[in-house]
């Protein structure tokens, strides 16, 4: 069976990492997986931002009215 805990802490210098809990037996086996948080905050978008940003892509209900205006008017011919 896997236990497990989460438990954060400071990089010491060297890159040493402590972690110390009474839940550790001693001579067990661990495996210790290291998430570096990250200290730059990328900037959030809007997803609206998107619309009619993509190559190809319309970017007024305008521009959409007249593409299909056009498509119809093929249909006729």
């Amino acid at each position: 069976m896997l236990n497990g805990f989460k438990q954060k802490t400071i990089v010491k210098t060297g890159g040493v990492v402590e972690i110390c809990s009474p839940e550790l037996p001693a001579g067990a086996t661990v495996e210790v997986i290291v998430l570096i948080e990250s200290t730059q905050q990328q900037p959030q978008k809007p997803l609206t931002s998107f619309i009619g940003a993509a190559k190809g892509t319309f970017t007024t209900p305008q521009e959409v009215d007249n593409f299909v205006r056009q498509e119809r008017d093929t249909w006729e011919s």
